[in-house]
């Protein structure tokens, strides 16, 4: 048997939205997109750093102008390797951020001679540099510091100028040349740079 209503249901009468709600809505939304935002920049920020290089000392290398991604996490999960190219403040003046390749571990005797260098007395392999060193030294590399060079050997200041750099002070390890986008290179020369017998 079939149920039949005597009386109409009422109609569902259209809820408005009072324009007070509306931009409530956005409000929060806007909010929400912001924060979101914010803790992206921060996340990114924290595990990464933007560099422009500014002078000719990593030549041919890196060139005045272009912009190097850097891993703040490299040295925190891992240790620095020769060949390394590390971003730091320069030790007589904090406020500036120097960028060098890594030459020297702690325990390291670097020593530069007859325009090679040689890390305990095994010559490096560097086709990265603009020319030979017309200078020369020998460093014991302390523990907890680096011994840093610029790939432009003649016109770099760097450890053989001023000393080492605390392993603690390095801001991290360049990976990329990002900007300009023909410049495009990630940075990782561990494979050539090694000792030869």
């Amino acid at each position: 048997m079939e149920n039949f209503r005597s009386e109409p249901l009422p109609e569902e009468q259209p809820t408005k939205k009072s324009s007070r709600s509306g931009c409530i809505g956005f409000a929060v939304d806007t909010i929400e997109t912001v924060l979101l935002a914010l803790i992206l920049f921060l996340g990114i920020n924290a595990v990464s750093d933007r560099v422009r290089v500014e002078n000719i000392s990593m030549q041919p290398t890196l060139y005045s102008g272009e912009f190097v991604l850097v891993n703040k996490l490299a040295y925190k999960l891992g240790s620095p390797h020769i060949g390394d190219i590390i971003v730091f403040p320069y030790p007589k003046d904090p406020q500036e951020k120097y960028i060098k390749r890594v030459i020297g571990l702690p325990g390291d005797v670097v020593r530069v001679s007859n325009e090679n260098v040689y890390v305990n007395d095994q010559a490096l392999e560097e086709p990265y540099i603009a020319q030979a060193p017309a200078y020369t030294g020998t460093w014991t590399v302390p523990s907890g510091q680096l011994f840093v060079l610029g790939d432009n050997r003649n016109e770099s200041s760097d450890s053989h100028v001023w000393g080492f750099v605390s392993i603690d002070q390095v801001v991290g390890k360049a990976l990329v040349i990002y900007w300009p986008l023909n410049k495009l290179q990630i940075l990782d020369y561990t494979e050539v740079v090694k000792a030869s017998p």
